[in-house]
Formats: structure tokens, sequence, C-alpha cells
């Protein structure tokens, strides 16, 4: 691993252009493109896709389809997990996602930044003679047993804790502790998930 996708993971700024980068990002792109044509009956191909998408997984991992990952490999994924349809993760920087996570449709989790001054955002000319920009993120992780529900956006640096429910179309924008029902934009603490919300507390 070279010095500029160390300061990737890092949270530094960092190049996304450079040789290594690109071979990670196309490797991980081609292999979503393959996912994305399979169907649930192919079990086996989807099996041997995500091993090589996300090295770094445990046992029961279940992706609907389609998927778009940036990278993959700079991803942790605990036992049990399952996404619903567009199931995105932009793991510039290290994302961490615990046992029996649940997402609804259309769910984003997002390390990567990008300055907020144009002129050091846009594309550039840099010392190599190469164009490229400059990025930076930071890493994202997802306690055990939460359920993020559809169009759930989960922005850089933000830490989840175990048990937490986000609600629809919530954008996570900072830390959430354990056992919290979170809504809105931006995302708030509605309350803490107690023994009353058992299901058998509720009429169906």
């Amino acid at each position: 691993m070279d010095k500029n996708t160390e300061n990737m993971l890092a949270g530094k700024p960092y190049r996304p252009g450079t040789p290594e980068l690109n071979k990670f990002s196309h490797l991980a792109h081609r292999l979503c493109r393959d996912y994305n044509l399979t169907t649930d009956e192919d079990t086996v191909e989807r099996g041997m896709i995500i091993d090589r998408l996300f090295p770094q997984h445990d046992d029961g991992i279940y992706l609907q389809g389609p998927i778009h990952i940036d990278y993959g490999r700079f991803t942790k994924i605990g036992k049990n997990f399952y996404a619903n349809f567009n199931f995105t993760i932009l793991d510039t920087c290290p994302v961490t996602i615990g046992d029996n996570v649940m997402c609804g449709p259309n769910v984003s989790i997002i390390t990567a930044m990008h300055p907020l001054m144009y002129q050091q955002r846009n594309i550039r000319q840099q010392a190599d003679g190469q164009f490229d920009d400059v990025e930076y993120g930071k890493p994202v992780t997802i306690g055990d047993n939460c359920w993020l529900a559809s169009n759930v956006t989960v922005c850089p640096g933000v830490t989840i804790g175990n048990g937490c429910v986000i609600g629809a179309g919530t954008v996570v924008t900072k830390d959430i502790p354990d056992n919290s029902l979170v809504l809105g934009v931006p995302g708030k603490v509605i309350r803490p998930i107690t023994e009353k919300d058992r299901l058998e507390n509720f009429p169906y």
C-alpha cells in the first residue's frame, strides 16, 4: 500500500487518481457491475463476488442489489448483514459495520470529503504534472443490531451506537448513542428505544 493510500485511510489529504487507487476502485466497480447482473438464484456467483469485493466480511451477508461500492476492501462487515436495493458505500476511509445490521432501499454510507474552497476542490495540475484533485475522508462506524430504514444517508465521521433505528430519509451528521430512535434532516435522537417498544405492545 503506497503513502497516498495510507494518507487516505488516515483521513489526511490524498489524491484519488493514483495508479494504486485507480486499480482498487476499478476492480470494485467491475465487481459491482458483475454482482448487479446476477439474481437471487445465483448464490454461488454472488458469494464469490462478495468475497472479492469485501475481503473483511463475516457470514450471512445478503445484498439485494444493485450495489454501488467505491473500494470495498476498506469496509468491514459483521455477520448477518442485509441491504436492500441501491446500497452505496464510499469507503475512502474505513467503514465498520457490526453484526445483525439491516439497511432499507437507497441507504448510503459516505466517508468521502471535499474541500469547501473551490480553489482546493477543483481538478488541477499537481506537482508531478498529472491532473487530479485532492480529497480527504472521515471513518464511519455502525454498531451491532441497527436498522437503517430507506433513504438513510450516513455522513463522514459518524459513529452509530448499538441497537439504533435510523428512520426513513434521515441524514446522520453526528454520533448517535446506543439504543436511539433517530429521525429527520439532520438526524436527531427522538427518544431511546426501550422495553415499551416490544412488538407485543402494539396492536396489529
